[in-house]
């Protein structure tokens, strides 16, 4: 494979049923990123981080590494993405402690939050004033599954996540900007507990080849961490794609 495929999971705890392939001495990070080239940082959603600890976080993996990171449901869930710059400023300068691990900004919006033009423009804008890096939105109200949506996505270089369960028939593929290809895989049909079988993934697999071989940049998140089947799944598919 030449173009590279970011594979990880929502966190970087390692069920004990795993610890086998991993290393054996270090953190639960540590020994993670031995074998995973990504990791998305959900905590983040739910309490603000010291820049210490993005610091630490970064250090405590390889070159080539790189986390995603999930905004504050202050900002997407609370204030409904108005009025928050500074607590984007705030978000921001925290996740900056990752340096050159910083790879992605993740956009979770709540179901009930339906696509408006004048508030979702204002907020990619300011977004973007802020950071210029690689930018994933997952929203789950109906109304952003449209072409007309796309082309603001595509403006603001933001790609629309696909994210399974699909709730929308758009939502089958990738959106937004094609440079970006986020993936995050919840479990289906349960929800964080779901694992996915070896056909799932082998398909999976070569669509995200396909991506990555078109030029995108392509993350993989699994989510279904509940029961351990995330790590598991990103090993299955980490081998597909080696």
């Amino acid at each position: 494979m030449t173009a590279v495929v970011r594979i990880g999971c929502a966190g970087w705890s390692l069920p004990r049923l795993t610890w086998s392939q991993f290393p054996d001495t270090g953190t639960h990070l540590q020994r993670y990123a031995q074998r995973f080239n990504a990791a998305e940082i959900n905590s983040s959603f739910y309490r603000p981080h010291q820049p210490a600890t993005y610091e630490r976080w970064a250090a405590a993996v390889p070159a080539g590494f790189q986390f995603s990171v999930k905004l504050p449901k202050a900002i997407t869930h609370e204030k409904r993405l108005q009025g928050c710059d500074s607590l984007l400023g705030d978000f921001l300068a925290q996740a900056a402690g990752l340096g050159d691990k910083l790879g992605c900004l993740l956009v979770q919006l709540p179901p009930s939050l339906a696509f408006d033009d004048k508030t979702a423009t204002p907020f990619f804008r300011t977004l973007r004033a802020y950071h210029q890096g690689a930018v994933a939105l997952e929203p789950r109200h109906a109304s952003w599954f449209t072409p007309e949506v796309d082309a603001v996505l595509k403006k603001q270089k933001i790609g629309r996540v696909l994210a399974d369960p699909v709730l929308h028939e758009a939502g089958t593929a990738p959106g937004g900007w094609p440079g970006l290809v986020y993936v995050r895989l919840h479990g289906s049909p349960r929800m964080y507990y779901s694992s996915y079988g070896k056909e799932t993934l082998r398909v999976l697999a070569a669509r995200l080849r396909e991506a990555a071989d078109g030029g995108a940049d392509v993350w993989c998140i699994f989510d279904n961490t509940a029961a351990g089947a995330a790590v598991s799944n990103a090993l299955e598919l980490s081998e597909l794609l080696a």
